[in-house]
């Protein structure tokens, strides 16, 4: 974890607070950082897999909050500068996990929704409108099922229901999630690359200066592998969700790229039948990542969500 000093010098986008730390549970500290007005309508940001909240970019939260939100992003447990657990897991830990196989894992999606959760009191919210991405509409979606209450309207992008037949992976994407972790910026960012320029969006390319630009972001501001590795296990243990989602009376957003190697549209379509009202919106050409030129589109559906929450 950095030191105070650290956070406090660290570069502060324009129109967002200086990063905090929340204690959501006994051992876990949260670092998040708003954007916009806090007397706003609030909008929690939850990343997925190993994806710090700076994978939020800045101009999409400062358009979120032009929108109408308090936008708050923040890293999850085992990510970026929030707190590592201290639990080992192994690659064969992973595998098993795949399979089906294997132990409690250190943690489960229940106790990341938890964080969130944790973090929406520290703030002292009594509610948000939740946007999760991958594994973080997993973590969104588990949200309003456990916390019913404290959820005014859904959004899932990318993510799945956890059921297997559904929302799968490209099997040619396993051997490269569980690649031993560069130890040096440089070959972190050279390998982060070319992976993002796999699961990437064919129909809206990054330019791959930027890709590198948030890699070398990303290691600078923590990686660990081994809380890759634990929120991997986390997601694999997951369970099937189908059923309880039809309980759901939230208003929810749906969101999947039809070019999604990292997760499967089926994921998103079976989201979006289990959710009574949900809305789905597929998008051609459109990987496992938000283009800039879809900021709108996410925007305006965000927006429109939420307005059923009050209609």
């Amino acid at each position: 974890m950095p030191s105070p000093s650290d956070r406090a010098h660290a570069a502060v986008p324009a129109g967002a607070s200086e990063e905090r730390l929340a204690r959501v549970a006994p051992g876990i500290d949260i670092c998040f950082q708003a954007f916009g007005d806090p007397a706003a309508e609030p909008l929690l940001l939850v990343m997925g897999l190993g994806g710090p909240m700076t994978w939020w970019r800045p101009e999409f939260c400062r358009r979120l909050a032009d929108a109408g939100f308090y936008v708050i992003r923040y890293d999850n447990r085992d990510t970026g500068r929030s707190s590592r657990v201290r639990a080992h897991v192994t690659r064969r830990t992973v595998v098993e996990s795949f399979f089906g196989r294997g132990g409690p894992p250190p943690y489960t999606l229940d106790d990341l929704a938890a964080d969130g959760i944790g973090l929406l009191d520290h703030l002292g919210l009594e509610s948000a409108h939740v946007v999760g991405i991958s594994m973080g509409g997993m973590i969104a979606q588990t949200m309003a099922l456990l916390h019913p209450g404290r959820v005014r309207s859904l959004t899932s992008i990318m993510s799945t229901t956890g059921r297997r037949s559904v929302g799968w992976q490209d099997p040619r994407l396993l051997p490269l999630l569980l690649a031993r972790s560069d130890a040096t910026r440089e070959a972190y960012v050279a390998s982060s690359t070319r992976f993002w320029q796999i699961i990437g969006s064919p129909g809206y390319p990054e330019q791959v200066e930027a890709v590198r630009e948030r890699a070398g972001e990303t290691f600078d501001r923590g990686v660990s592998a081994s809380g890759v590795a634990r929120q991997m296990v986390a997601v694999l243990r997951q369970p099937d969700r189908s059923d309880r989602l039809r309980d759901l009376r939230v208003p929810t957003l749906v969101i999947h790229g039809l070019a999604d190697k990292m997760v499967h549209v089926s994921g998103g379509r079976a989201t979006a039948r289990a959710i009574p009202g949900a809305e789905l919106v597929l998008v051609p050409g459109m990987g496992h990542d938000i283009p800039a030129e879809l900021y709108d589109t996410f925007v305006e559906g965000i927006r429109k969500a939420a307005d059923r929450a009050s209609a």
